[in-house]
């Protein structure tokens, strides 16, 4: 049994994570400040003898005990991101000092959860982790672009100066159930609008790119890289390479969801890319031949589902 503290636990990606840590028979401490985790999302954790749920905020230090650090703390979608920008790069840098210092101290392995915005509006199509990116420091997304690039930083900082055992992977576009319902982001967006009949909105012409991954393939790589061979620190790409418009989400969800709601657009927001998708080649390599195996229709049937559940409130 490891004792493993992940933060951002009750947040979409860190529910699916502390309920896969806890079925594998590890001691798990979930800690949250709620800005966009809830506490629907592990209440069917909570009375698990090995479950520990703490009210906190990782821009303030924590001291525990433990092995492993999942550090997942961050709103990710750009609603809840660019709603208090200054808030948002505090967590991502003070965030990862502190736990940073908390795996020093106590000598355990630390994950980075990063994101394929480090690359912002790519340059190189698709993205390998060589690419260093594209990314306007003074734009609306640069308190979450930049806050991420200087948690890779520091992260190998520790690792280079302080020979912190540190992982970093770089996360792609992720759906599944858990996800906020007025997060903003386009696979909740279209399945919300299209399960109210609502017109689903569209920025730009809809031709821009994204690769969706679902929650479960996301949380196998992360799980995957924690345990990855020693010395092998990343960053590393998780996510899918196949590619979709956005006229092609929104078609699949108006037919999966038996909608008549009609597709509209609106202009493209600053600094949007056009273009997302993973070179998952060195996850291939590095992770036992790890890559995304649940489709997009299966993915969205499981998702459409959940969202159906919640806005009946069932």
């Amino acid at each position: 049994m490891k004792r493993i503290l992940v933060t951002g636990g009750a947040g979409f990606v860190g529910s699916h994570l502390c309920e896969r840590l806890l079925n594998e028979g590890n001691e798990i401490i979930c800690l949250d400040n709620y800005f966009t985790g809830s506490k629907r999302n592990i209440e069917h954790l909570m009375d698990h003898h090995y479950f520990e749920l703490v009210r906190h905020d990782i821009t303030n230090p924590y001291m525990a005990e433990v092995d492993e650090i999942y550090n997942l703390a961050c709103p990710a979608s750009p609603v809840h991101y660019q709603h208090n920008p200054i808030k948002t790069v505090k967590t991502s840098v003070m965030g990862a000092i502190n736990m940073l210092g908390l795996a020093k101290r106590v000598g355990a392995k630390i994950l980075q959860a990063s994101t394929s915005e480090v690359y912002g509006d790519p340059a190189v199509h698709p993205q390998p982790e060589s690419y260093w990116g594209n990314v306007n420091p003074i734009g609306l997304r640069s308190c979450y672009d930049e806050g991420k690039r200087c948690a890779e930083t520091l992260f190998m900082d520790y690792h280079n100066q302080n020979d912190v055992d540190v992982k970093i992977i770089r996360i792609f576009n992720t759906y599944g159930p858990k996800m906020h319902p007025q997060d903003g982001r386009v696979v909740s967006n279209f399945i919300v609008q299209a399960l109210n009949g609502d017109d689903i909105t569209i920025f730009g012409n809809g031709t821009q790119t994204r690769s969706f991954q679902y929650v479960d393939d996301l949380v196998e790589g992360m799980h995957r890289m924690m345990n990855s061979r020693d010395g092998f620190v990343g960053p590393v790409n998780i996510g899918n390479p196949i590619e979709f418009t956005m006229l092609e989400l929104a078609k699949e969800v108006i037919d999966l969801t038996n909608s008549n709601s009609k597709i509209t657009f609106l202009p493209l927001p600053q600094d949007d890319p056009l273009q997302r998708q993973p070179n998952i080649s060195l996850a291939k390599k590095e992770l036992d031949g790890w890559e995304p195996k649940v489709h997009l229709k299966e993915g969205l049937g499981h998702t459409i589902k959940y969202f159906d559940k919640l806005l009946k409130g069932i």
